[in-house]
């Protein structure tokens, strides 16, 4: 049992260095190279070592580049196809995120970047963000933020001017949970506006009958 537990957390340690460690021009490791060096028990270990991490508020992230996230538990195929990172399990405050140099209103044209694109099937021309990103930002801010946005891994841009999701954005953004935000947030500034027209209606109506 002893042995048992110091294979484990000699493979945990070799797992946080391969994690940790920038090899590749990408961050994050693939699922094939952590299996070629921990065996085909990788899974388990990641699972042991992002245990460990829940008191340091990071995560073990899983992310499927190539094809949709399974439905099911992943198979060890699927997994070696895979990505992984170590990122926040958490969400920065306020004051942590001006701390990296982000300020409010660029978090903002990135989640609205992020969700647009999202709502085009995963690709939109640059020129249509932009249009969209104007309507939010400075006109001199708009294109150096998304040009941030793609030196910082969040977008990609391809030859024609398309952009796309990019390896940050899959690793750190919670798609869903960013669409329902903003579907809340759209719903609670389009009430209001929705009330006092009908305040408006009423008020009408009620000119008409005294008269």
């Amino acid at each position: 049992m002893r042995k048992r537990k110091g294979v484990y957390a000699s493979k945990m340690k070799r797992a946080t260095h391969m994690l940790f460690y920038r090899r590749h021009q990408k961050p994050g490791v693939k699922g094939w190279e952590l299996h070629r060096a921990l065996g085909a028990d990788y899974p388990k270990v990641l699972d042991i070592l992002d245990d460990y991490l829940k008191s340091l508020d990071l995560q073990v992230k899983t992310v499927f580049e190539e094809e949709k996230t399974p439905s099911g538990k992943p198979s060890l195929e699927e997994l070696d196809k895979a990505r992984f990172y170590v990122t926040l399990r958490g969400e920065l405050t306020p004051k942590e995120t001006k701390m990296i140099g982000w300020r409010i209103d660029d978090l903002a044209g990135l989640a609205v970047a992020i969700s647009y694109i999202i709502s085009k099937k995963g690709q939109a021309p640059r020129k249509d963000v932009e249009e969209l990103l104007s309507e939010k930002l400075p006109g001199w801010k708009v294109g150096f933020n998304i040009d941030r946005y793609i030196r910082y891994g969040y977008l990609q841009q391809d030859d024609n001017e398309q952009l796309y999701l990019d390896w940050r954005t899959r690793a750190e953004v919670d798609k869903k949970a960013l669409i329902d935000l903003l579907l809340r947030s759209e719903a609670q500034t389009t009430l209001p506006s929705e009330s006092s027209d009908e305040e408006n209606e009423e008020e009408a109506d009620d000119k008409d009958s005294e008269q």
